[in-house]
């Protein structure tokens, strides 16, 4: 057998290579994987037929394409009895590794847990914060209870103006529509009803709106005694 090649030449990547891959490849195989090392295809090319023509590599040819392969016969192959123990090996090593995901997971939950947790800091301002709105809603209840108006009197006022304005203006409007109405209509033969729908009119009384009942809803409260 020819010598080992130097270490940093292009026939000693290729070998360690295909040695540690320990599977059938082709030139391609192994110049995509041995990039970084900068070898052009052509040289790779020619070290693995340097390695296959020297023995220190397997090859087998199929057409035009050469498939190499690592000697099997430099690798120890385990006999049935080393086989059995390996795999009992693996599955107490595997059993190992489960119980330790199972404990990372165990204090990864924990440490979820005492970050959602509050501390005694931040416990005693939020109860700090919760006594306060609860001494506000305290406060505006016993002032309900004593028959305090809460709403600003200038505010109450410019609501009940607001509130006026627009009474007066459907008031208004709903005289001149039943003057136009009653004109329309004093001589029509149609049926008022269908002649409303097929306007696509409503009346007040149509959605259960009354004029009235709002207008003296305001007054009511004009009465109502007011908190000082």
């Amino acid at each position: 057998m020819a010598p080992a090649p130097k270490s940093d030449s292009a026939e000693a990547i290729v070998l360690n290579f295909v040695n540690e891959q320990n599977r059938p490849l082709n030139s391609q195989n192994v110049a995509d994987s041995l990039q970084k090392f900068n070898l052009k295809k052509a040289s790779i090319q020619k070290a693995l037929d340097n390695l296959a023509d020297s023995g220190r590599i397997s090859f087998k040819e199929y057409g035009k394409q050469k498939i190499y392969l690592a000697r099997q016969d430099q690798f120890d192959i385990p006999n049935s009895e080393e086989l059995n123990n390996m795999k009992e090996q693996n599955a107490r090593l595997q059993k190992l590794l489960d119980e330790q995901k199972k404990a990372i997971g165990e204090v990864e939950g924990e440490i979820r847990t005492l970050q959602s947790n509050l501390t005694l800091e931040q416990i005693r301002e939020k109860e700090a914060k919760l006594r306060m709105e609860v001494e506000e809603m305290e406060d505006k209840l016993e002032k309900l209870r004593g028959g305090v108006t809460l709403v600003k009197p200038e505010d109450r006022e410019a609501v009940e103006k607001l509130y006026t304005e627009h009474i007066s203006q459907w008031r208004k409007r709903k005289r001149m529509f039943k003057d136009m109405w009653d004109a329309i209509t004093e001589n029509s033969p149609k049926n008022l009803k269908e002649f409303k729908e097929e306007l696509g009119l409503e009346f007040d009384e149509d959605v259960d709106v009354s004029l009235q009942s709002l207008g003296d809803l305001l007054q009511r409260g004009k009465k109502r005694p007011r908190g000082r």
